[in-house]
C-alpha cells in the first residue's frame, strides 16, 4: 500500500463529512471528495507539511466546493460568514483540538454525550435521535444544543488554563 493510499484510507471520511457539511448533499460531497483526493494525489509531492494532512485535504476539498459554486454561477461565500459555527467546526479539524474535544465529550453526562455523538458522528437527524430515546425531536434538539454549549464552554475554560 502506498503512502497516499494510507492517507486516503485515514482521511476520506473526514474530508467527505466536511464537504457534506458545506454542500449538504451526499452525492455532491462524494463527487467533490473524489475530486479533492485526485487533486491532492497530483500535488502530493508539493505538500510542505506546514499543517496537518487532514487540514490540507479539507482545504483542497473546500476549493473544489468553491470551484463547483463558480461553475454553477453561484457566489462563493466569504470565509466564516456562510455558517456562524464554521470556526468551531474548523477547531474540530485540528487534531489537537479534536483530541481535547473527545476528552471533554467523554466527560459529558448522559444523555448529552450520546445525543451529541449521534448527531455529529452518526449524522442522525433530531427526529431519529428522539426516536432512539423515545422522546420528541425537540427534546433531541435541546439536548444537542445543551451538549454543544457545554463543550464550547469547557473548551474555552481549558484555553484559559493553558
Amino acid at each position: 500500500m502506498t503512502q497516499f493510499e494510507k492517507i486516503y484510507r485515514a482521511y476520506f471520511s473526514d474530508v467527505y463529512l466536511y464537504l457534506k457539511s458545506l454542500c449538504r448533499d451526499d452525492d455532491l460531497a462524494e463527487e467533490l471528495c473524489s475530486e479533492a483526493f485526485f487533486r491532492a494525489m497530483k500535488s502530493f509531492d508539493k505538500f510542505r507539511g506546514d499543517c496537518e494532512v487532514r487540514v490540507w485535504l479539507c482545504q483542497i476539498g473546500k476549493n473544489c466546493w468553491y470551484s463547483h459554486l463558480r461553475k454553477r454561477g453561484r457566489e462563493v461565500p466569504e470565509e466564516e460568514t456562510e455558517r456562524p459555527d464554521a470556526g468551531f467546526e474548523q477547531d474540530v479539524l485540528d487534531k489537537s483540538e479534536a483530541m481535547r474535544l473527545h476528552l471533554l465529550l467523554h466527560a459529558l453526562p448522559e444523555p448529552y454525550k450520546e445525543v451529541f455523538t449521534l448527531r455529529v458522528l452518526g449524522e442522525l437527524s433530531f427526529k431519529q435521535i428522539g426516536e432512539i430515546f423515545g422522546k420528541s425531536d425537540n427534546w433531541a434538539c435541546v439536548a444537542y444544543h445543551r451538549a454543544r454549549k457545554t463543550l464550547r464552554e469547557k473548551m474555552e475554560e481549558s484555553d484559559y488554563e493553558t
